[in-house]
């Protein structure tokens, strides 16, 4: 917890985190993720807002993106934030992420490291590491575990992100129904409003791709195109679905065949 508390605090807004570029000398192979499409020796990203929220197909490598900032903050790429190792790496086989950090340059104003990485498939393992750390400092455990996977997430969310510092969300709604997905709407909103935290998300829901006034960035083979809602493939599908499902469904099942 030691390393949480270190971190200095700012009174200018967010973001903190303002450019991301790939580096002069950096040497771009065949090799994933390095063979991205998007990505060549003119890869710039400006971030302009307190939110910014990437959307594209699976493939396209926006968690490998969120993963690269992680690691150019200090964050461990399984999840967490900075001095948390809840996971072992040692037998990792994928560390795309890491990899694509080293070719990055990040522009900061001011640098800030307080913040988390948040990944859905790891968070029960951080939430653990949480709970014994607190018992180990004597505190009161967060216990983000007692509550059902949604709730959990939430609770961890309005706990994190009401402090100051950069928050990665990578696909925060796989565990989220609906309702539970407006609740993080409202988390986001707050924070847009705020610019007290950053957020740079990675998701496919439209609801999370709804944050007024957030930055929202299409990942495409071309590059990172700033799109709005209802002109993403995402939003489509669902508009779709929701004017007709059943003859959504039967040219889906139609296309399949």
């Amino acid at each position: 917890m030691s390393a949480m508390r270190r971190n200095k605090s700012t009174n200018l807004p967010a973001p903190f985190l303002k450019r991301l570029w790939v580096k002069e000398d950096a040497s771009l192979g065949e090799q994933y993720p390095f063979n991205l499409p998007w990505l060549d020796t003119d890869f710039l990203l400006d971030f302009a807002t307190p939110v910014t929220i990437i959307v594209g197909e699976n493939g396209t490598g926006k968690s490998t993106l969120i993963e690269a900032v992680a690691a150019l903050c200090g964050f461990d790429e399984a999840g967490g934030g900075k001095g948390y190792m809840p996971v072992d790496h040692s037998r990792a086989v994928d560390r795309s992420g890491a990899l694509l950090a080293t070719a990055l340059r990040a522009a900061w104003l001011p640098k800030v490291t307080a913040g988390w990485f948040f990944r859905a498939e790891s968070f029960f393992s951080v939430a653990r590491f949480l709970d014994e750390a607190a018992r180990d400092a004597n505190a009161a455990p967060p216990d983000f575990l007692s509550w059902s996977h949604g709730e959990g997430f939430v609770r961890f969310f309005e706990e994190r992100m009401s402090r100051q510092g950069i928050y990665l969300l990578d696909e925060p709604e796989s565990a989220l129904s609906p309702k539970r997905q407006l609740e993080l709407l409202r988390i986001l909103h707050a924070i847009q409003g705020s610019a007290n935290a950053q957020i740079i998300m990675a998701t496919h829901s439209p609801i999370l791709m709804a944050v007024p006034g957030a930055r929202l960035l299409e990942i495409t083979r071309a590059g990172l195109v700033e799109t709005e809602l209802r002109k993403t493939g995402h939003f489509k599908l669902y508009r779709d679905f929701t004017v007709d499902p059943y003859d959504f469904v039967d040219r889906a099942l139609s296309d399949e065949d």
